[in-house]
């Protein structure tokens, strides 16, 4: 077998519609559209749409709910720990972070935090600091020989500055109960 006689198995792929090239191929004219109408215009979504009728997706009730405060976590199991481990790519030996698993490609954005789950087999000892670990993980990690640190979570930017707010209201306050502050004194 030679590389020029590699090919597909046959039906595997399939040449795409050419439309509107001619009588002869069988989409031309108006390229298997049919004749005038919403639908033979170019920009047409009526998917769901069901003649002013309520459709579907409408009559149906909603079912449950989305919290939007919760957190996405990136999955890294003990044994693609291991994996990066045997070849290379993270050393065991120094404190393992989520910038030293990003950097060994365990994954490619951290999002809300590292949550360590325990699918797979941990045969080095390692220290390692996630947002989150099952307690599954934390036994296979603390088996063989290591730690799991638990960062705690990062504040929102929103969540920091609201406290020192409400403390400067409670001074003016206070101020104002006192008679002013200084001017009250003269």
């Amino acid at each position: 077998m030679r590389l020029n006689e590699l090919s597909d198995n046959p039906g595997a792929r399939k040449g795409r519609k050419r439309l509107g090239r001619g009588a002869g191929s069988g989409l031309g004219k108006t390229a298997g559209r049919g004749h005038k109408g919403q639908k033979a215009r170019s920009g047409v979504s009526i998917k769901g749409f069901e003649g002013g009728q309520m459709p579907l997706y409408r009559r149906l009730p909603k079912r449950g709910f989305v919290n939007v405060f919760a957190k996405d976590y990136v999955e890294v199991n003990i044994g693609r720990l291991q994996q990066a481990i045997d070849a290379g790519r993270l050393d065991a030996k120094k404190a393992v972070d989520t910038e030293a698993l990003r950097a060994a490609g365990l994954f490619k954005k951290a999002r809300d935090g590292v949550r360590l789950l325990a699918n797979g087999e941990l045969k080095a000892k390692v220290n390692i600091t996630v947002a989150g670990a099952s307690k599954a993980a934390v036994a296979a990690v603390e088996k063989a020989g290591g730690t799991v640190t638990i960062a705690a979570p990062k504040p929102a930017a929103g969540e920091a500055a609201e406290p020192k707010a409400k403390a400067k209201s409670k001074t003016k306050t206070s101020q104002a109960k006192d008679g002013g502050g200084a001017d009250a004194e003269a």
